[in-house]
């Protein structure tokens, strides 16, 4: 492919990135873009939690559906390359398989346990991060054969990452707070030591039908609900510090809060992970004004200080206080909030709160 027709390929995807469209559309554009400008034989494309880094949606094309809950097993089991939290922190946030194996495919037990069933080979993963937050990850497979992803195809997706991840951070603005109904109250998913799911109220399953998962394909349980569980699992093993806690987007526009716990039995056994051998707990619920706030914050794009200001503001916090607590002056007070302003699209304090503090979801 010659230079300039790469170049237009390239700013199609690009261009993908900037039409405002919603999750699901910014996948299915982006991806069709992407496979004008290389080889493509499956997807993966999920949505994020910034602060937690837990999926919160995924977009699973076959054969890789069929293996789905596999793939986020091995996500946090601690012992392979390229975990997509492990890509939030490297430099450029993207790597193939052969390079982190140099081309040992075999020494990755994601390529011998899951992708060799399936046909697969080389893989190009990214942690999609634009102002140091990580909107989602995707993951870009080919057959299984000699030819894998070429440096270029690696150089490329570095460059257009940061676009999609602000195309899933807009997206993210789609679901602000709502204003709502009373709620009705928490749901309550226990799953075992396999996150096979074992019991569940109605209400849990009324919330987990409203968690916009693009496609879960053989989990039992939304994305959202499994790997907040996984995570769980990984945190009392010692694998990994990320807290089992999410924000899930929900179908209609607000969030559900999904975090998991472990349930103890008087007087059980100790168990191999050295927690008394009971079930776990996913309590899902109709995500709140305090939980939401900053998601809502970090997806319009304000900077650590400006959060800061804004979350003072939204508690109630005078100008002369903010000084205080912040040790900045009152003019740069009122720059940081000019600023949250312009981000937000309100004109005041009161259109400020209004935007942010409304109701996370209608019950």
């Amino acid at each position: 492919m010659g230079g300039r027709a790469a170049a237009r390929q390239e700013q199609d995807v690009i261009r993908a990135c900037h039409r405002g469209r919603d999750v699901e559309g910014v996948q299915r554009e982006v991806l069709a873009a992407l496979r004008r400008v290389t080889t493509v034989d499956a997807a993966f494309f999920a949505t994020a939690d910034p602060e937690t880094l837990l999926f919160t949606g995924g977009r699973s094309e076959d054969p890789l559906a069929s293996a789905q809950r596999w793939f986020m097993d091995n996500e946090f089991g601690g012992a392979d390359v390229n975990t997509f939290a492990g890509l939030v922190t490297t430099p450029g946030h993207v790597a193939t398989l052969d390079q982190a194996t140099r081309r040992e495919r075999a020494a990755s037990p994601r390529y011998r346990e899951i992708m060799a069933p399936l046909g697969l080979g080389d893989e190009l993963r990214a942690a999609l991060v634009v102002d140091d937050r990580c909107w989602g990850y995707l993951c870009l497979h080919r057959e299984d054969g000699a030819r894998g992803f070429a440096a270029a195809d690696t150089a490329l997706l570095a460059r257009v990452g940061p676009h999609i991840a602000e195309a899933l951070r807009r997206a993210a603005l789609v679901h602000g707070a709502t204003f709502a109904a009373a709620d009705a109250g928490p749901g309550v998913v226990l799953l075992d030591e396999h996150l096979e799911r074992i019991a569940v109220t109605g209400r849990a399953e009324e919330l987990m039908d409203r968690i916009a998962d693009t496609n879960p394909g053989t989990l039992r349980v939304p994305a959202a609900v499994h790997t907040a569980a996984a995570a769980l699992l990984a945190l009392e093993r010692g694998r990994s510090t990320m807290p089992p806690r999410a924000r899930a987007r929900a179908r209609g526009g607000g969030w559900l809060h999904v975090h998991a716990a472990r349930l103890r039995i008087d007087h059980a056994d100790v168990g191999p992970g050295g927690h008394p051998g009971g079930p776990i707990a996913v309590v899902i619920e109709h995500a709140d004004a305090q939980t939401t706030t900053p998601l809502l914050l970090a997806a319009h794009g304000l900077t650590p200080r400006e959060t800061e200001v804004a979350r003072l503001v939204l508690r109630g916090v005078p100008t002369a206080a903010i000084v205080g607590e912040l040790h900045i002056s009152r003019h740069t007070v009122q720059d940081h909030l000019t600023a949250v302003f312009d981000k937000v699209g309100v004109r005041s304090r009161r259109e400020l709160m209004g935007r942010l503090l409304g109701a996370a979801s209608p019950s």
